[in-house]
């Protein structure tokens, strides 16, 4: 018979429905008449989908979790999809010691070797999962996908604690190290599979909250993790994780013979915590030993690190200021002596400029004198070699001190995020400076530009706390101090820094000489003014002016 009927539906998460589910073991296709989902068999697995537009989602392996059973005790014939080899148990079988598991211990689960060909595990209800030794793949026979292996062994309140492994053979070598030299009876079961349906859960809940701790010896990767985060969500007090350390699972330990290790690391296993939240005494101390918070590079300008003490890692810091008040200059002279001076790697979205304009600019803090276009590197008595060697001497023995990088004009927003991430990740970029927020403002659109600024300060807010780097944005102003669209990334800003200049000024030294002031310093407290620049029209540099210095008051706002 090709067409079996009345089958429970694979989908136990979206649906499960008994009854209501056919398949086709010509064609490999099934359907369920109660959730319309379509079947097929793929590469070992069975993929399904409902409606054209619906995504392709994998339920399981062919193995285990996708095994199809009749509704009742009527012969529907042989309804398991491709992949699944049914086949009777073998007569005979005997205990056999493998991979230091020992012949007690195969005694004990009732797992019988058949020559040097398979393996049999007998789960609860009577399911036969095969692994076959040479092969090294599975087959499954009456396999059900809402039980663990060995929990029939262990009754209800038998133990405070009990441990789940991710296979079969784990279980048996975690209970065989646990139990050697104990008197306690040590339950240990399998799960079914790396991904376990709802139904296990479901199913289980009751024989698992019978103990007083659940321990996971599973592996630390993400259906591992899925496995801890669904149990916690399950029981949230019980919940425990192993570290194994260099060892991939309990066998790994036992074949080692580092029985002593995998004890150790069991009375040591950690109460589970989300991702995101730090609660314990292990927690906070990693915290302590590893981050160094509000970590900082002197700047250049004394007077601006008297307050500031220099750029800070770890968050935002925006430079706010009126066009020609000498922003891109200030920042030309930070990212030459955090590169030059301090050898960090810096990288820079300068969108008002070419990479020429960029690259010169750099060369002219290195030479000292102004190679701003072919033409001034030729009036100042500058060859075009010195200017390239001046720049090479900037971007370091690898040429990679010093990068920048362009985004995409179709996604600004979402670019500048991932060329961030690409700078830190490939790079290895410590400061990232972006010039200026409005033009990425402009790219987006107006209509969408506030949301969408807002929506890139929290994420380049949170990218420079996870990997301690420092963020310097330069934000626009107008007339009247106010800045368009970017005034959530200021309320991100762990640092505000405000230039002015006044440009109508008679005296030409105070007409080319530019304030900054430290308005908002969530580090260190200290706000007020931070020092003067005096731009030098000759040599395309700015440098700090020496003068009287207000009083630094203390910030009593944003800590």
């Amino acid at each position: 018979m090709s067409e079996q009927t009345h089958l429970t539906c694979p989908d136990t998460q979206g649906c499960g429905q008994v009854g209501k589910y056919s398949w086709n073991t010509t064609k490999e296709q099934g359907f369920c008449f109660r959730c319309e989902i379509k079947t097929w068999a793929y590469k070992g697995k069975l993929m399904g989908k409902r409606g054209k537009r619906g995504p392709n989602m994998d339920l399981g392996l062919l193995d285990d979790t996708s095994v199809v059973e009749a509704s009742s005790k009527e012969d529907f014939g042989d309804c398991t999809p491709k992949g699944i080899t049914v086949v009777d148990s073998a007569v005979g079988g005997s205990y056999v010691p493998l991979r230091g598991i020992t012949t007690s211990t195969m005694e004990k689960f009732n797992v019988k070797t058949y020559g040097d060909t398979k393996q049999e595990y007998l789960y609860p209800s009577g399911g036969i999962k095969t692994r076959y030794l040479k092969e090294k793949s599975f087959s499954a026979v009456g396999l059900k996908s809402d039980e663990l292996f060995g929990m029939n062994l262990f009754p209800v309140n038998s133990s405070k604690i009990v441990t789940i492994t991710e296979g079969e053979l784990d279980a048996l070598s975690a209970w065989q190290m646990l139990s050697q030299g104990s008197a306690y009876a040590n339950p240990v079961v399998s799960l079914p599979s790396a991904s376990p349906s709802g139904k296990l859960w479901e199913k289980c809940k009751g024989w698992l909250d019978s103990f007083d701790k659940i321990i996971l010896s599973t592996d630390n990767d993400d259906a591992g993790r899925r496995v801890a985060e669904t149990m916690f969500d399950l029981f949230p007090t019980k919940v425990y994780i192993m570290d194994h350390g260099s060892y991939k699972d309990a066998n790994d330990f036992l074949q080692a013979g580092d029985q002593k290790a995998y004890k150790s690391a069991w009375w040591g296993a950690k109460k589970y915590s989300p991702a995101g939240f730090t609660a314990s005494v292990e927690d906070w101390m990693a915290a302590i030993d590893g981050e160094d918070p509000y970590e900082y590079t002197p700047t250049p300008i004394e007077a601006y690190n008297k307050l500031g003490k220099g750029l800070v890692k770890g968050g935002i810091t925006v430079v706010k200021a009126p066009p020609g008040t000498g922003k891109s200059s200030y920042l030309r002279k930070l990212m030459h002596s955090l590169v030059v001076d301090k050898d960090k790697v810096v990288a820079c979205l300068m969108m008002e400029e070419v990479k020429s304009v960029t690259g010169r600019a750099m060369a002219t803090y290195q030479l000292g004198k102004n190679v701003k276009t072919k033409e001034d590197a030729s009036f100042n008595g500058v060859t075009e070699e010195q200017v390239k060697d001046a720049l090479k001497t900037v971007l370091g023995d690898n040429g990679e001190r010093f990068i920048s990088f362009d985004v995409n004009p179709q996604d600004p927003v979402e670019d500048t995020l991932k060329q961030c991430k690409h700078a830190i990740t490939i790079y290895g970029a410590e400061y990232i400076f972006i010039d200026h927020l409005q033009r990425l403002a402009y790219l987006v659109g107006t209509e969408s530009a506030t949301s969408s600024l807002t929506e890139l300060g929290v994420k380049l807010t949170e990218l420079a706390k996870r990997r301690n780097v420092g963020i310097v944005c330069i934000s626009h102003v107008n007339s009247e101090g106010k800045t368009k669209y970017a005034s959530s990334i200021e309320e991100e800003a762990i640092v505000m820094i405000e230039m002015s200049r006044d440009k109508k000024s008679e005296d030409i030294v105070e007409r080319n000489t530019t304030y900054l002031e430290i308005t908002k310093n969530r580090p260190y407290a200290l706000t007020g003014p931070a020092g003067m620049l005096n731009y030098d029209i000759e040599t395309d540099m700015v440098t700090e002016r020496l003068g009287p210095q207000e009083p630094k008051t203390e910030n009593k706002g944003d800590f």
